[in-house]
């Protein structure tokens, strides 16, 4: 028989195709066997997704230096990683948006005013391009962290994959973990944010420290530069958002004028 992927003559009794690897199947789906699939694919420690997410909590510059020095089939890709996380929080933003975008007001976090319009507004935005936000937020980040943790061994396109596997990593437990509180308690949910990003900060800090082998002291003059440099690029992107706003006839100058 002929295999149905590459079309390789292989034995009636192969499991697998010795040409391309792939699993001989001679079933048609039922439920039971599509089930089994799903379970192997997602769920088995061997595979490499449940393993790429484990290990990016557990030993994340072990995923990071085995994927840049070239091990490609232990971990799953940045790129797969990422569109997975895009995948979760698409269904994250869909319930947001259907259910609980009551708790994305900014009368929630003690505006008023003109003041709240423009808030609710940019929160409007950044929930409609947060997928396009986010994928373009990685290569400045890339930049910075290339820039401040300079290093020989990792280039800018290296940067970039690390930030590709960790802001997925934090995606996918942001939007677990904000699903689960919007159905138990989404007056938390503003808390949740505010913990997770604190927890990433440390975690990307520990990476760093264990990738390029810094010290204690190095590690926190390197992030005293970071955050000045990171802060003035969200400065200026929050000024260019405001400008495409004012642009688009989104608001106007009028919205900022402080309430009579």
């Amino acid at each position: 028989m002929d295999c149905k992927n590459c079309h390789t003559s292989i034995s009636e009794s192969a499991d697998y195709c010795y040409n391309c690897g792939g699993k001989v199947i001679l079933n048609r789906l039922t439920m039971r066997n599509l089930f089994e699939h799903f379970s192997a694919t997602f769920f088995n420690y061997d595979n490499q997704l449940l393993r790429t997410f484990i290990h990016l909590i557990t030993k994340s510059w072990e995923v990071i230096d085995s994927y840049v020095t070239g091990t490609r089939k232990k971990y799953i890709s940045p790129l797969s990683f990422f569109a997975i996380s895009l995948t979760l929080s698409g269904i994250y933003l869909f319930l947001v948006k259907k259910y609980f975008m009551g708790f994305y007001k900014m009368s929630q976090f003690g505006g008023s005013g003109v003041s709240e319009k423009v808030g609710n507004d940019i929160v409007n935005i950044s929930l409609e391009y947060y997928s396009l936000t986010y994928f373009l937020l990685i290569p400045g980040l890339a930049l910075v962290s290339r820039i401040v943790f300079y290093n020989k061994k990792y280039n800018y396109t290296e940067h970039i994959v690390m930030f590709f596997y960790t802001m997925s990593l934090l995606s996918v437990l942001s939007s677990i973990l904000s699903i689960l509180i919007l159905f138990i308690h989404p007056e938390s949910m503003m808390l949740l944010v505010v913990l997770l990003y604190v927890i990433y900060f440390i975690y990307q800090s520990y990476l760093y420290k264990k990738l390029f082998s810094l010290t204690a002291i190095q590690l926190f003059l390197k992030t005293l530069l970071f955050l000045p440099i990171f802060f003035l690029g969200y400065i200026i992107l929050s000024i260019v958002l405001i400008g495409l706003m004012l642009a688009f006839g989104m608001v106007n100058l009028q919205d900022f004028a402080p309430p009579s």
